[in-house]
């Protein structure tokens, strides 16, 4: 098919037509020229995506950047905007010129050959009539409005109407454990509750109905609760039925909202107590997610050049909101909801390529996890029928071995007789957006992002300094992944977090001032970027963030587990490695019941996706004097650091303990 002129050559044209400013994004030397002065000017940056994308505020702002520190950046001081507003200012061109806003597909649809398509009118009915009735029920603005819903449509609308009104949005899938879901929740204080009563998964139907009334019964703030029969269960006594509240035909009311006004809360889980709330605002999510669906993921309007984006996420990812975003600037967006291997114990990873080519889908987006497993499972999507608008695949979650670049060089179709552009980049939940990602006009390299994102000021530095708490900014090194400049998508506050502690620790421990992500980074000479995997012990596990006290709770509620730690080993590309060690009560050993106790509580409580590869049973868990377990030194450890560099024992309460985790690592790393 014929590639539409990259959008990033459409925004540098404008440059030099509005503001006079011209850029070469087709060189890496033009290219880096464009993202210092992204960094470096960024009032006018900000201005010129405010905009190129015509956004439009009732009220006008002072100025573009009212105060530049980080913690506590203040963007577009005086502007009102709704995400939901931004939406549909799209729907009549796009419905004219026979796009529709979604296309849909889920197991049960798979196994009929069907789709289903929601065009913009309907989108818009719907949203209109489930915002009239969360008004008849009491929300308001500011109200907290919770979803344990799957990736369908109908979570879309729930969305969509929580932000007209200005309501705050969160959402779970359905496949979270009780633990994992109220431990988010329960700090957040929601009004309502919309739910769903099961969903189908690998072929097979999970009902939730139980567990969704238990989590209602734990939250005591619900006022109501709405319930998406998707498996066309009975109806709780009270509750109210979701679909009955999306027939009504009256006009959308998208409220204009304050610049920083929340959109959404969404969930990093750290490394110490519950997952970190982290709260959003409608004006810096509507930017951030314009520039980089745009002018890095080169997605336009359907009514333009028919784009129609894909990326396969379930609700707990932020994926999921970046999948949604694509509506911000009128393009077609194409859910899946189920498992993208196909049946349980019937594995066909060709199972979202066949979406993919049913939907029309132009950009295809997945976690790193699901190419490699396609690699080794032999898919050729080349070979497979329907795929000719497909143009551009996307992938994050973790660092893209070099070995899938190969492989989608040599069985992907090729797009003007080049192979297709593989996107790979890097970003985060916790400001909703990326760091580093691609451009189609620039070379692809393997196993390198192929740049950092406009106005997103990214470094690799090295250790602070003890004198003035900075590091070096290194290239052609690895060091710490850090944001030098602020952005409008970082996050407002943490709910909960009143004197901004919890925010300020998070981010800014290291380098004050600095945000520091949390991930090692190498900057390349010619600009691009490569990600080695977390530098602190935050798992992550096939692109979702975990923290290891949700999974300290699950398994340490067992009678026989007195300790436990876990960490990730993920790293430049390598397959995520979870082992998971306990300390047994004496005279229990670790024997296959148990192991299969630990892990199905691990699963029941928080997830599939917290489960670990193998499990250990040692003597102690090696602890810091002040009793923190010390999860960061045995990851370095199993990853080939040197005992004596990790550890210092002379601050340590059971020194002894690293004699194990040692040999351990030792043979290991023989291996």
């Amino acid at each position: 098919m014929a590639v539409p002129r990259p959008q990033i050559l459409h925004y540098t044209d404008w440059l030099a037509r509005e503001r006079g400013l011209r850029f070469d994004a087709t060189t890496h030397a033009g290219y880096d020229a464009l993202w210092r002065w992204s960094v470096t000017e960024l009032d006018a940056f900000w201005r010129s995506i405010w905009d190129f994308y015509g956004l439009q505020s009732p009220t006008p702002f002072t100025q573009v950047l009212a105060d530049g520190r980080m913690p506590g950046a203040r963007w577009f001081d005086g502007a009102q905007l709704n995400y939901a507003q931004q939406v549909f200012r799209h729907a009549d061109a796009a419905h004219a010129a026979g796009h529709p806003a979604v296309v849909f597909q889920d197991e049960r649809l798979r196994d009929c050959a069907s789709l289903l398509e929601w065009s913009w009118p309907k989108l818009r009915r719907q949203v209109a009539s489930l915002a009239a009735h969360y008004r008849r029920l009491g929300v308001v603005r500011g109200d907290r409005v919770c979803a344990f819903m799957p990736n369908t449509p109908q979570t879309l609308v729930a969305f969509l109407a929580a932000a007209s009104l200005g309501a705050v949005w969160s959402v779970c899938s359905p496949d979270m454990g009780p633990v994992a879901v109220l431990d988010r929740f329960r700090q957040i204080e929601p009004t309502l509750l919309v739910g769903c009563d099961g969903y189908v998964h690998g072929g097979s139907t999970h009902d939730r109905l139980a567990l969704l009334q238990g989590l209602v019964g734990e939250l005591p703030t619900l006022k109501q609760v709405l319930l998406w029969r998707n498996l066309g269960g009975t109806l709780p006594a009270g509750w109210l039925d979701f679909d009955g509240l999306l027939c009504d035909d009256p006009p959308l009311q998208a409220d204009p909202l304050p610049f920083d006004h929340p959109l959404w809360i969404v969930y990093s889980s750290g490394t110490t107590g519950l997952p970190k709330p982290i709260v959003h605002g409608h004006g810096g999510v509507v930017l951030e997610h314009l520039k980089f669906m745009g002018l890095h993921n080169d997605l336009g309007p359907s009514a333009g050049g028919g784009d129609r984006f894909h990326w396969y996420s379930a609700t707990g990812w932020i994926m999921w909101n970046c999948q949604i975003a694509g509506l911000l600037n009128g393009t077609t967006i194409c859910l899946y909801d189920g498992s993208p291997s196909g049946r349980s114990g019937q594995p066909d990873w060709s199972t979202l390529w066949r979406f993919v080519a049913d939907s029309g889908s132009t950009f295809f987006g997945a976690g790193a996890a699901f190419f490699a497993s396609c690699m080794k499972a032999g898919v050729e999507p080349a070979r497979l029928p329907g795929l000719a608008r497909l143009r551009a695949l996307g992938s994050t979650g973790s660092p893209l071995s070099a070995d899938v670049y190969r492989w989608a060089a040599q069985h992907l179709p090729r797009v003007d007789d080049r192979p297709m552009w593989l996107t790979s980049l890097s970003g985060g939940t916790d400001f909703a957006g990326a760091f580093v990602a691609g451009l189609p006009t620039l070379p692809v390299v393997e196993g390198e992002m192929q740049c950092r994102c406009l106005g997103a000021a990214v470094e690799a530095w090295s250790e602070p300094d003890p004198a003035t708490g900075r590091g070096q900014a290194l290239v052609d090194e690895v060091g710490e992944l850090v944001c030098t400049r602020p952005m409008p998508s970082m996050p407002l506050y943490f709910w909960g977090d009143a004197d901004g502690r919890r925010y300020r620790e998070s981010y800014f421990d290291m380098y004050p001032g600095v945000w520091r992500h949390g991930d090692w980074l190498r900057i390349t000479p010619r600009g691009g970027a490569v990600i080695y995997g977390r530098s602190d012990a935050t798992i992550n596990r096939h692109g979702i963030r975990m923290g290891t006290a949700e999974l300290y709770r699950a398994v340490e509620a067992l009678p026989e587990v007195l300790d436990s730690l876990v960490v990730d080993l993920e790293y430049l590309g390598r397959e995520s490695w979870m082992p998971l060690f306990v300390v047994l009560r004496e005279g229990r050993l670790l024997d296959a019941a148990l192991v299969a106790r630990l892990k199905q509580e691990i699963r029941s409580a928080l997830s599939a996706r917290h489960v670990p590869n193998e499990i250990f049973q040692v003597e102690a868990i090696p602890r810091t004097l002040s009793g923190k377990k010390m999860e960061l030194p045995v990851k370095k450890l199993l990853m080939g650091t040197p005992a004596d560099q990790v550890f210092k024992l002379d601050a340590m309460a059971n020194a002894a303990s690293v004699a194990w985790f040692a040999e351990f690592a030792r043979r290991r790393n023989a291996d």
